[in-house]
């Protein structure tokens, strides 16, 4: 089953290349069948190659998604052409009364901030008391599940001594959750960030499980209320060249950027990266797509709770 999405949004024609099947809505509106309705908050400052990454990753169900974007209203997106965002987001106050079957929140380049100096800070907290009325799941990724922890359930971040930059073996804690359908005993994820989560304050919160963690880049999946809250600290989401891409934009400003551990084949920046995660990835989005939206939802929308 195909991916619905707006019409003329530009990963469009980049995933119809790699045969991803992928519907406008003019075509979609012709469908007799409920599509799963599926809201991106995207928060990344390359809102169109994060939109990409992320549809790339829907596409793998049988199941017809209806993916919309969301914007928030206290900030003002640099990267992305401000005609994209009006042809293709909605701000959250339009969207307040809809519900959603499954919901992303992206990581956003603000970690070394305090939460609370954050300029959208008020207005974040609001959509993530939302969620929980409005959507059948929601996966927080990287800043936005420290924020996601922070806010439901007290969890502080820490800063670490330098950048976790790279990938990282993950080892999966229950391997009979459906979330981990299909996986190998330890699998790659990508991380870039400046802070961390520190375990015990995971296993003190008794409505959190973590769920998958790793020796070298600490926390990686938490979950909570069942499957309806996941915290990924990493990003699974990433293409091959998205760490490369990074490497090569801070060593150019910065003299002291290292390079991405476990990434480059050799751990030689001349011989490319070596991709490991995907597979995983591919799983993990269409795990939660039939678990923990699809099976989870009602048939009728409005009956979510």
């Amino acid at each position: 089953m195909p991916l619905r999405l707006p019409d003329r949004l530009p990963a469009i024609d980049l995933l119809k290349s790699e045969n991803i099947f992928v519907m406008g809505d003019t075509r979609a509106h012709a469908q007799d069948i409920r599509p799963l309705r599926i809201v991106i908050l995207n928060l990344m400052p390359l809102k169109i190659t994060t939109e990409t990454d992320l549809i790339r990753l829907l596409s793998n169900t049988p199941l017809q998604l209806d993916i919309s974007f969301m914007k928030l209203k206290s900030h003002t997106p640099k990267n992305t052409p401000i005609e994209h965002m009006m042809m293709f987001y909605r701000d959250f106050e339009s969207m307040r009364n809809e519900k959603f079957d499954g919901m992303i929140i992206t990581g956003a380049p603000v970690e070394q901030l305090d939460y609370e100096d954050v300029s959208y800070w008020d207005e974040i907290t609001g959509i993530f008391s939302w969620a929980r009325t409005h959507v059948t799941s929601t996966l927080y990724i990287c800043w936005a599940a420290q924020a996601g922890l922070y806010y439901h359930y007290g969890v502080p971040k820490y800063p670490l001594p330098k950048k976790m930059f790279g990938i990282f073996p993950q080892v999966k804690l229950d391997a009979q959750l459906p979330i981990f359908r299909g996986f190998d005993d330890v699998f790659q994820m990508p991380h870039s960030r400046h802070t961390e989560l520190h375990r015990d304050d995971i296993m003190a919160c008794p409505e959190l499980t973590l769920i998958a963690e790793s020796d070298d880049s600490g926390v990686s999946i938490v979950m909570a209320r069942g499957g309806r809250e996941f915290f990924i600290t990493g990003h699974l989401e990433y293409a091959p060249d998205t760490l490369d891409k990074e490497y090569r934009r801070d060593k150019d400003i910065r003299d002291d950027v290292e390079l991405p551990k476990h990434y480059y084949r050799n751990d030689c920046f001349e011989e490319g990266p070596l991709v490991t995660w995907r597979a995983h990835a591919n799983l993990f989005y269409s795990n939660w797509i039939n678990y923990y939206v699809y099976q989870e939802t009602p048939y009728n929308i409005e009956d979510i709770k």
